[in-house]
């Protein structure tokens, strides 16, 4: 017998019918606003990262430093390492977007991101398109679950051929040397779950000026140009 504190069945089906047309306004209004939108990079991190953090020093230096190579910066649009982000690009003068989400915790606008450029987001799955669609490469910071969702995304995506290459740096030799560690000597090594030409396009740095090293390297084998 059917739990009696389930919904009617059809009009569980019927709600989600309709949710396909919100799905469908939210890919519409954020293929719209990215698409005029140059080149960047997005960079990923910890919401809890205070101003004081060396990690979000760090974020401010990276940002800047990128939109002094010509592209711009594209955040979660929230605070900590976010708004580190947004920071730097505001600093350089440089194009500085937000793709916001509404959560219960954490996220609220940070007063970096350019006016114009400020985009709101329901489903975390759409967002997450737009990250990927619109970035010419990924700096990640040091983060929580999020982070490493994006970051996997991220990877996944490309192993699997369904978008193009595009660098992917991790900024923090002590924060992801771990993670890097246990990748190669149990997915790779261990159980062959992984190989390790996969890892190619993952980059481990400390400092911002290898960041655009990394990314003036890639793109000097392709014309820098948004990936739409």
């Amino acid at each position: 017998m059917v739990n009696k504190h389930f919904k009617n069945w059809n009009e569980i089906k019927t709600n989600d019918s309709w949710a396909l047309f919100k799905i469908m306004s939210e890919f519409v209004y954020g293929y719209e606003r990215m698409s005029e939108i140059g080149p960047c990079v997005s960079i990923f991190g910890s919401a809890r990262m205070k101003p004081e953090n060396p990690y979000y020093e760090l974020a401010v230096k990276v940002a800047e430093k990128i939109v002094e190579q010509g592209y711009g910066i594209i955040s979660g649009g929230g605070p900590g390492i976010m708004e580190a982000a947004n920071k730097g690009a505001h600093q350089g003068g440089g194009t500085s977007v937000g793709l916001n989400i509404e959560l219960p915790f954490e996220q609220h606008d940070n007063p970096y991101i350019d006016k114009d450029k400020n985009l709101e987001f329901d489903y975390f799955f759409v967002r997450k398109v737009m990250f990927v669609k619109y970035s010419q490469g990924f700096v990640v910071m040091p983060g929580g679950f999020g982070t490493l969702d994006e970051l996997f995304e991220s990877i996944t995506l490309i192993q699997t051929n369904k978008i193009d290459k595009f660098p992917i740096i991790l900024v923090g030799k002590d924060f992801w040397s771990g993670l890097i560690d246990w990748i190669k000597l149990v997915m790779v090594n261990t159980y062959e779950t992984v190989s390790e030409s996969d890892l190619d396009l993952i980059h481990l740095v400390d400092h911002e000026d290898e960041v655009t090293d990394i990314l003036d390297k890639f793109y000097n084998k392709y014309d820098l140009s948004p990936n739409f």
